[in-house]
């Protein structure tokens, strides 16, 4: 299989560039000119080649992409042009900056200057910079000539890198990044624009009625001390709530904020209508990626942007400005850009979604195999967590004391304390008192207790580390093993899982463990290990599966724990099977881990639910 290295180099101008907009407008945009372009096949010399539309297609051409593995400094933008602008779609797509964030973490800058003075390879030119407005028909001989040589020294640079951090990048990740690039270069979903310009427009008109209700202006909603103003003039003291963030008393205006909720409800109707115009008013997020999906939907198909390692634990991401990760899917009115999603003629959609996979991982990590063989033998083991609570009879539990089980389960599990947990509930509506919430965290440790064990265990970890000891297991078997050299956790998929610039200091209850981030340093401690553990763990399940579903069918779109696939519609109960299958299916490394999944399909990503 040949290598192929390029880059693109393409017109801009300060009202149309990457910076103004995203890269599917950029690309689909009318003004969109490829300049040139340099291409480095295997280890010959590189070529610059520059000329019209047709003359860089004949150039293109000549090269076997079928066969090749095609790698660029940010292939969602170059591998993007060459599918929509060429029609050309290599066998597999790679990429240095996707590359990059797995292997030197994503709190370390990625861009291509960075990343060749890191490695000591050259440096990155500016001729980019004198390139500004200009068409190509605006260059000089001369300058055509010294923007190729400033595009084949990035192509060169790219080329170094892959060479560097493709000696020990872990061979399925490579296919993974290639799987990731694909949901956006070869995107194949549509978008329903009937739908969104319906959706719009009720939630533009909402928001009016809303607001001419309340009688105030958008500024006093939108602004917390003149909205809180407003509520004193009618009678009403503000909600307030301690910040989890700061520590300190701030105003309750959340929509998950119970004593803004109780608002709601009112006696006074001027009351009521306030406050739902600060809700209305507030989600704007809704309204702006609604029209975001209408202009998509002009220009095309869906390139669905998802992120290749873009969280510490490596998990996928949102980007674009459209984060597919968070789409709303409560409510009817929610539930509606998800809806719009929907599978080409002749296809349908299938979305498998991994059941409980983080608390599944850590029990089983922690050999806390109780908790782990009630999920193998598919007990409810959030009415097992309740029995255990209330001191009753399994049968005997109640749906809202089940509930709280659920909650214990699925958030006590990386220790959380008794006033996080408490909060916890009440965002779901829930009041139980701090007595009793410590009362419920204390029966968890106990009933859990190697998942207590295991948090301190992770502690240690981080003196290990600190204290560059030999490498050192966390949890079952050979799964995760340290590095200290690099201050890292070794994942099942090879990669390291990184704590840069890892620190202490005396805290009141003892050391604090902190690492540094692109947003300062960060606390870390023994069950905040757990937690980014377990989390990447799933991750790499998540990865392998998806890569077993692509053996015989295409992943269009992953969130979280769940993988969408579009399949023709007469191998919907085949397709569905086989995903099941996969999402049930454990490397054998997690050899004694149950994994579940749920599945549904539609026409639409919303129907799949």
């Amino acid at each position: 299989m040949d290598l192929i290295t390029l880059d693109f180099e393409t017109y801009y101008s300060k009202e149309y560039s990457l910076g103004k907009l995203t890269t599917e407008e950029y690309i689909r945009d009318p003004r969109f000119e490829v300049i040139g372009v340099g291409v480095k096949l295997n280890n010959q010399d590189t070529e610059w080649a520059s000329g019209t539309r047709e003359e860089l297609t004949t150039y293109l051409k000549t090269f076997s992409w079928d066969s090749s593995l095609v790698i660029a400094h940010n292939t969602m933008f170059d591998g993007a042009i060459l599918s929509w602008i060429f029609d050309i779609h290599p066998k597999i797509y790679g990429d240095t900056l996707c590359m990059a964030r797995a292997y030197h973490g994503v709190e370390s800058s990625g861009s291509l200057k960075a990343l060749a003075e890191r490695h000591k390879i050259g440096e990155k030119g500016t001729e980019v910079i004198e390139a500004l407005g200009k068409k190509r028909e605006d260059f000089t001989a001369e300058e055509l000539e010294r923007y190729g040589d400033y595009c084949i020294n990035d192509v060169d640079l790219t080329f170094k890198l892959f060479k560097i951090m493709g000696r020990e990048f872990p061979k399925k990740e490579f296919r993974l990044i290639d799987a990731t690039l694909r949901m956006f270069v070869e995107p194949i979903l549509g978008l329903d624009r009937g739908m969104l310009e319906q959706h719009i427009t009720e939630t533009r008109c909402g928001k009016d009625e809303l607001l001419t209700a309340s009688g105030v202006s958008k500024e006093e909603l939108m602004s917390n001390p003149k909205f809180a103003e407003v509520l004193k003039s009618l009678g009403v003291e503000p909600p307030m709530k301690i910040s989890l963030t700061t520590g300190k008393e701030a105003f309750a205006f959340a929509k998950s904020d119970e004593g803004f909720k109780a608002l709601e409800s009112h006696p006074d109707e001027k009351v009521q209508a306030l406050v739902m115009a600060r809700l209305g008013t507030k989600s704007t997020l809704e309204e702006t990626r609604t029209q975001r999906f209408i202009d998509i939907s002009k220009r095309g198909l869906l390139p669905v942007p998802v992120k290749y390692y873009a969280a510490h634990t490596g998990r996928w991401g949102g980007d674009d400005k459209i984060n597919l990760q968070n789409l709303p899917s409560r409510g009817v009115n929610g539930k509606k850009l998800k809806r719009s999603i929907i599978a080409p003629e002749g296809y349908t959609l299938i979305d498998a979604d991994s059941a409980q996979i983080e608390a599944r991982v850590l029990a089983w990590l922690a050999t806390q195999d109780d908790l782990t063989k009630a999920f193998t033998d598919g007990e409810d083991v959030y009415v097992k967590m309740a029995s255990r609570i209330y001191d009753k009879a399994e049968e005997s539990v109640t749906k809202e004391e089940r509930f709280v089980g659920k909650t214990t389960i699925l958030g006590a599990g990386y220790g959380m304390g008794a006033l996080k947990f408490q909060s916890q509930l009440q965002t779901f509506g829930f009041d139980m008192k701090i007595e009793e919430a410590r009362r419920v965290i204390k029966i968890y440790r106990e009933t859990n207790w190697k998942i207590d064990k295991l948090w301190r265990d992770a502690q240690q970890i981080l003196v290990s580390l600190n204290n560059k000891d030999l490498p050192k297991r966390l949890g079952r078997g050979k799964v995760l093993l340290t590095v200290p050299k690099e201050n890292a956790i070794r994942l099942p998929s090879g990669l390291l899982m990184r704590y840069e610039d890892l620190d202490f200091e005396q805290g009141e209850k003892g050391i604090e463990f902190s690492y540094q981030t692109r947003r300062g340093r960060t606390r870390i401690y023994g069950g905040k290990v757990v937690e980014n553990v377990c989390q990447a763990i799933a991750r790499c399940i998540i990865g392998e599966q998806m890569l077993e579903i692509n053996k015989k069918h295409r992943a269009v779109l992953t969130v979280h724990d769940s993988i969408v696939c579009c399949v023709k519609d007469e191998e919907v109960t085949d397709a569905q099977k086989y995903i099941e299958e996969c999402m049930r299916w454990t490397p054998e490394w997690a050899d004694g881990l149950p994994i579940n999944c749920e599945s549904g399909t539609g026409k639409t990503y919303g129907d799949c639910e």
